[in-house]
């Protein structure tokens, strides 16, 4: 079985991704094979629980306040709304449900209250809980899994070189400092990027040696694939193609053969077949529901069609690991 390895060399990294394709996707196929169940794939469901309205710059995202897109601003939603909606998604196939916030960072305050509520619920249900809140401190990563949250999503989104091109307003160490609070605290993590932001092949190697070289892989890597939205400075920039999606999935599950690799935005674009080879090339998560966070995603008899044309089928929650207890019984508002 493949080795797990937290000492990759750029150089390394780059001739597994710079390889023949289907060299690449066979390799990465076959390390899938030695860690995974090929015929499982995990089916998440993303909601913007507080959606607009953030003060941060990021080039590619339509929420930011100082972008004029079509978002329209939305204050967090009341626990009820977002418990019923996880009930439909997980009537509807999804073992994991994201609640995604547009904030900075996460204050200790009455939505913080909120969202922790949230958590439990969710975990109630008996559904894998991951919220993506922007930067945590030790204490609130604490309270969070003390809720029951099972994973935290916090992208690196590119290399540390080219990321002063994309975001000015939180520094790289300001991410990497989160992914540190969430597994002090004993979360899953989540962690990946974008693709197609106009970073060169070295500044994706870069992001995937930093990921596969942290104490300890994330448990999931999500592979974006830049939606471009109009009012943000990355609205022109070209589609990225099925075969730079397979470069990416296929070196990331080759380093870190036992992630969970997400095929996430840019799905939409895809045709069955180029998703296929995503998940020839090592993929085995989803994002299911009609929207990722404000982009959009697949349709659900879409997704039927594509699980049932693949014989694939959704993965089991907490197939590795237990299920986080909730240490409290109610959280004060």
């Amino acid at each position: 079985m493949t080795q797990v390895r937290t000492d990759w060399t750029r150089d390394e990294i780059a001739e597994i991704y710079n390889s023949p394709v289907l060299d690449l996707i066979y390799r990465a196929g076959t390390v899938h094979r030695q860690h995974h169940d090929p015929q499982e794939v995990q089916v998440c469901t993303l909601l913007s629980v507080k959606t607009g309205g953030c003060p941060e710059d990021c080039a590619y995202c339509p929420q930011a306040a100082r972008y004029h897109t079509s978002v329209k601003v939305h204050k967090l939603m009341e626990v009820d709304e977002v418990l019923e909606a996880a009930q439909r998604a997980k009537a509807s196939g999804s073992t994991r449900f994201c609640m995604g916030a547009a904030w900075r960072e996460v204050r200790d305050n009455r939505d913080f209250d909120k969202v922790l509520d949230m958590v439990k619920g969710v975990n109630g249900m008996g559904m894998e809980v991951c919220c993506t809140l922007g930067m945590l401190t030790e204490s609130q990563a604490e309270k969070l899994k003390q809720a029951g949250l099972y994973a935290y999503n916090h992208n690196l989104d590119t290399s540390e070189e080219y990321y002063g091109d994309i975001i000015s307003t939180r520094t790289y160490d300001d991410r990497l400092d989160t992914l540190g609070h969430v597994r002090q605290a004993g979360i899953s993590v989540c962690s990946g990027g974008i693709i197609g932001m106009g970073e060169s092949h070295q500044d994706r190697i870069g992001m995937l040696h930093t990921l596969a070289n942290l104490p300890e892989h994330p448990e999931s890597v999500p592979v974006n694939a830049l939606v471009p939205v109009e009012g943000t400075p990355l609205e022109d920039q070209p589609r990225v193609s099925v075969w730079e999606m397979v470069r990416m999935i296929a070196t990331a599950r080759i380093i870190m053969p036992k992630a969970m690799v997400r095929l996430s935005a840019g799905r939409v674009r895809m045709s069955v077949e180029e998703q296929a080879l995503c998940f020839l090339a090592g993929a085995n998560s989803i994002f299911a529901g009609d929207k990722l966070l404000t982009t959009p995603n697949p349709e659900e008899d879409q997704d039927r069609q594509l699980f049932q044309t693949l014989n694939i089928r959704p993965r089991k929650a907490f197939k590795d690991a237990d299920q986080p207890a909730v240490r409290f019984e109610q959280i004060p508002l």
